[in-house]
């Protein structure tokens, strides 16, 4: 997977070239979320896409690998931030969940404060709709749970032999994020913000102990 792009305060210390590498792709997600809101997924094909960037195909295909690829790439490049995180994280005597949330905020804090988090709405919106995208998103979940596993294998001594206590942690790292991005995503009237996306991730972090132990009782018959 590539590495997620810098913060900004970073990239603006980049070579002229790598700067310029670093706005063709984010023209290209700008614009291809703008079309694709507008004109319809389906209804936004490639060659009008890289037209309105006045890229190549070829070009295109540099930086992303499908229609799929480009539109998700705001919170693709949230996960991919995480891995880049997670090599360099120390467990400093957490639990492993402890850890892998912090990681996923820290990540968070590396977005962009302007623009990634409206990016993400039409990101979320157009793949509720979208079946491809859907899909993608389950095949890049399922590849960066994957990457992530390989790399805490790699980095730590963890007591769970068959991985699966470790797979579930992440298992459950992944649902609370998802289930923070659908109630941040529902907000009416706002403008999105980051800073808000995060409030929701630690507080479906907070929830995770709450569901393990929530008890179900017969519902009491209303007269």
């Amino acid at each position: 997977m590539s590495t997620a792009p810098p913060p900004s305060s970073t990239a603006d210390q980049l070579p002229l070239r790598e700067r310029k590498k670093l706005r063709t792709r984010q023209t290209l997600i700008d614009t291809a979320l703008e079309r694709f809101t507008t004109d319809g997924f389906d209804g936004t094909t490639l060659d009008r896409l890289c037209a309105a960037v006045e890229v190549s195909k070829r070009t295109f295909f540099r930086y992303f690998s499908s229609k799929e690829d480009v539109a998700m790439a705001p919170t693709q490049d949230l996960w991919t931030a995480f891995l880049d995180d997670l090599e360099i994280r120390e467990p400093d005597h957490q639990t492993l969940l402890a850890m892998l949330q912090d990681t996923l905020l820290a990540a968070l804090e590396r977005m962009p404060d302007e623009g990634w988090a409206h990016r993400v709405l039409l990101s979320h919106r157009l793949t509720a709709t979208t079946p491809s995208m859907d899909a993608h998103g389950l095949q890049f979940c399922d590849r960066t749970s994957r990457q992530a596993m390989t790399l805490l294998g790699r980095r730590f001594e963890l007591a769970d032999p068959q991985g699966l206590s470790s797979r579930l942690a992440l298992d459950l790292l992944v649902a609370a994020f998802h289930r923070a991005l659908e109630r941040w995503a529902a907000e009416p009237g706002t403008p999105p913000a980051r800073d808000d996306l995060a409030v929701h991730v630690r507080d479906a972090f907070a929830a995770i102990p709450g569901s393990l132990t929530l008890r179900v009782e017969p519902r009491s018959e209303r007269r």
